[in-house]
């Protein structure tokens, strides 16, 4: 595992350092080994993740200018010592949340997911934390993604069928279900319960 990881955060580098390259360089033939090197990362990456090639370049070629790293928020709503997940379709449970719209807040971002997912209106609280993705979940993405964990206060309404999620339900922290551990883990569960029960709270950050 670590060897694998070794030659993706490798690759990511040199994608990186490939983005930059085509974005910022002027001279003829050093766009074209910028775009070599893109096309050796994302061949790496390929091979390592066993995803077929044109797949990866989709997801890990297809931006321009300096690269930065995504935007992932996930909502904590706790009520009577229980925090709301919601099923994925394939079964395993997270967080209500997803990738930042470029167009709205952080804020906003969580409150549109909550409402999306779980059909629930919730006002934001406090930031419990910003986590580098890489440090906590798995598996590894092949580029960067800052994870916002937020806690929120619940205002109303109810689940609602929709094209996101199969169901939303309340769970005790000492019986979750089987996480989709790409976008929440125990461990984050629980950090956002100790933002909760913490009469001042400083947000954590990687």
């Amino acid at each position: 595992m670590e060897h694998q990881s070794q030659w993706l955060k490798w690759a990511v580098e040199l994608q990186a350092l490939a983005q930059a390259g085509l974005e910022y360089g002027r001279d003829k033939y050093d766009l074209e080994r910028y775009a070599r090197i893109r096309d050796i990362s994302a061949d790496i990456v390929a091979r390592h993740a066993d995803l077929p090639l044109e797949t990866v370049k989709e997801l890990f070629c297809n931006e321009s200018g300096y690269q930065t790293p995504k935007l992932d928020t996930r909502a904590a709503i706790i009520q009577d010592e229980k925090i709301l997940l919601v099923q994925e379709e394939d079964g395993l449970w997270a967080m209500p949340g997803g990738w930042s719209d470029v167009d709205i807040t952080v804020g906003e971002n969580s409150v549109k997911e909550v409402k999306e997912e779980a059909g629930l209106d919730v006002a934001v609280r406090l930031v419990v934390a910003l986590q580098d993705q890489h440090k906590h979940n798995r598996p590894i993405n092949p580029y960067g993604i800052c994870k916002v964990l937020v806690l929120c206060s619940l205002l109303g309404g109810s689940f609602q069928p929709n094209l996101e999620t199969l169901d939303s339900r309340w769970f005790a922290l000492e019986a979750l279900p089987p996480l989709a551990t790409g976008k929440t883990t125990e461990a984050q569960i629980r950090l956002c319960f100790d933002a909760y029960h913490a009469e001042h709270w400083t947000t954590l950050i990687d």
